[in-house]
């Protein structure tokens, strides 16, 4: 059997905010098409590891490799290309733009990337159907339904075809029937794309589809399972 290939190797992570230190010497890596939930209790670290990981941030001491590439040696502008590139992010409470349509929200993404506006729209449009989502791709986000904002958000997070999304805490702010319709749609997009999920969550039922769990304690990883 082929060993799976890694596309995150993060080594001794550390960060602090002032005199607090957050990050206490984290490391782990996380294989290609594989959904890795970060567990543990508020505090724990869970976010901070999250935005070192995905660019968003910078430690104070480690190393973080994405496809082999020190990500954190990189310029603020090649991190901001890197993240287009090869990054998606989901938040918990969308951060959708309330002056766009769905389609445009999502579209915005490419055309950062270099797209043009009607090849953007036209991607977003098939992504957003995919969703299920086909008969609100000109509704504002508070014409939507938090389920529906929160596929938005996915598709947002897809257009570029990222490599590996992460996630934080995405299914805070929904019901039960949305929460397993998000745990549906990361189930089908793995095996259908291929896609990478790191997902910092309280959500239990996250953990139980999740290949791997893994608990952070006060800065430091305390068990996989």
């Amino acid at each position: 059997m082929t060993a799976p290939s890694t596309i995150i190797t993060a080594e001794e992570i550390h960060k602090s905010f002032g005199p607090l230190e957050i990050l206490k010497g984290v490391s782990l890596e996380v294989h290609r098409s594989e959904i890795v939930a970060i567990v543990g209790a508020s505090g724990a670290g869970k976010t901070t590891l999250l935005q070192i990981l995905g660019l968003l941030d910078r430690p104070d001491k480690g190393t973080v490799l994405i496809n082999d590439v020190d990500v954190h040696r990189l310029s603020t502008n090649q991190q901001a290309d890197f993240r287009n590139r090869h990054i998606g992010f989901v938040f918990q409470f969308h951060q959708l733009l309330p002056e766009f349509s769905a389609e445009e929200n999502v579209a915005i993404t490419a055309m950062i990337g270099g797209m043009g506006k009607q090849a953007a729209l036209q991607k977003a449009r098939e992504r957003l159907t995919r969703l299920g989502l086909r008969e609100r791709l000109t509704h504002r986000p508070a014409q939507l339904s938090g389920g529906e904002k929160q596929r938005v958000a996915v598709a947002r997070a897809l257009i570029n075809d990222p490599e590996v999304v992460f996630a934080d805490e995405p299914t805070g702010a929904l019901d039960s029937a949305n929460k397993s319709e998000l745990h549906r749609i990361f189930l089908e997009l793995r095996e259908q794309t291929g896609q990478t999920f790191v997902v910092v969550t309280h959500d239990p039922e996250i953990s139980k589809i999740a290949d791997r769990t893994i608990l952070l304690k006060d800065g430091r990883i305390t068990s996989e399972m």
